[in-house]
């Protein structure tokens, strides 16, 4: 999915700005939830990896999940849910297509789960029905609808995790605030937690509004008004108090996979100069947003894992390699 002029323009604009500042058979079940939701089917892909498809209530609509299990399921595992970002796994940058996540989880003792819908919807629930995107309730689903139905269909041990990127960031911890102890462990890979703020909100309308086609102020009401402040991280940061948090973003500069070195990841697909200059530029907001919430939680004497990166852009080969350096925690988090 790519960005139009205008939006390029805008959040290279919005970052030198910000840094200024500062053939499966299907298995059937029909037995719903208390909310009402309940798991449509599910197709093994592997022996690893399950598309299970769940109706969401709130929504109206069937959600697919990315599933990965554990080789041994004969004992219960925890589960790891894993966000994509701006295009919701709808488009090709996902977990699944833009990294080898599912080899680094084969030989794991845990459930990943990963949504395939929620193109610009910021996971969270919307206000109001959107001419765009239609009805969104995903911290309904994710918090309420979901979790219930898969500890029953996976037989898992009840702890939960949740982690994501770019866009969805900023969800997970937004989540987290919403439901205190459903996740014993939120990690934000170059997500920004500041969205009621000026520059924060112009790059969540960047990513809504100028990307998604859809109005912002459907999902948390008017510009600059309530909605934004009770979603905003930042603002919210004292409830996540109780929850392990693992913050990390990039500098923005240009690092080893914008490079034609071996390693880098520079040859698939992107082409280099558009990820220097807008990953580079979205980098740059992330990044200034990351070591503010950082400093917000040390103020508040809430422990967390930081990380800041003197190099890198925003782009999938960091997220992966983020995603392994805090897996020790995760996994420690959610055993």
């Amino acid at each position: 999915m790519k960005f139009t002029r205008s939006a390029r323009t805008a959040l290279i604009a919005a970052a030198a700005a910000l840094v200024a500042t500062t053939a499966p058979v299907a298995v059937v079940s029909a037995e719903p939830a208390p909310t009402g939701s309940y798991i449509v089917d599910t197709n093994p892909l592997t022996d690893h990896r399950d598309v299970i498809t769940v109706h969401s209530a709130a929504m109206d609509k069937d959600i697919p999940l990315d599933v990965l299990r554990p080789t041994d399921r004969t004992k219960p595992a925890p589960v790891l849910y894993l966000l994509n970002g701006a295009g919701g796994g709808e488009d090709s940058a996902s977990w699944a297509n833009r990294t080898y996540y599912t080899s680094f989880f084969e030989n794991k003792h845990v459930n990943v789960v990963t949504p395939l819908k929620g193109a610009f919807s910021y996971y969270t629930d919307w206000q109001k029905a959107d001419p765009k995107l239609g009805v969104q309730k995903w911290q309904t689903f994710l918090t309420e609808e979901l979790p219930p139905l898969l500890d029953k269909e996976l037989k898992t041990t009840g702890n939960n995790a949740i982690a994501g990127i770019s866009m969805a960031g900023t969800s997970v911890l937004n989540l987290a605030i919403a439901k205190p102890g459903l996740y014993k462990m939120a990690a934000s890979y170059s997500g920004c937690a500041r969205t009621s703020d000026p520059l924060g909100q112009r790059y969540i309308r960047i990513v809504v509004e100028d990307r998604g086609g859809a109005d912002t102020r459907n999902m948390w009401g008017p510009y600059n008004g309530q909605g934004w402040k009770d979603n905003d991280p930042f603002l919210q940061a004292a409830k996540l108090r109780g929850t392990k948090i693992y913050l990390s973003s990039n500098s923005g500069l240009p690092g080893q996979d914008e490079s034609l070195e071996p390693g880098s990841s520079a040859g698939d697909g992107v082409v280099l100069a558009d990820r220097v200059a807008v990953g580079g530029g979205i980098e740059a907001v992330t990044n200034v947003c990351t070591q503010q919430m950082a400093q917000r939680l040390k103020e508040l004497n809430i422990p967390a894992t930081v990380k800041i990166r003197p190099a890198g852009t925003h782009s999938w080969g960091y997220w992966e390699r983020e995603l392994h350096y805090s897996w020790p925690q995760i996994a420690d988090a959610i055993k």
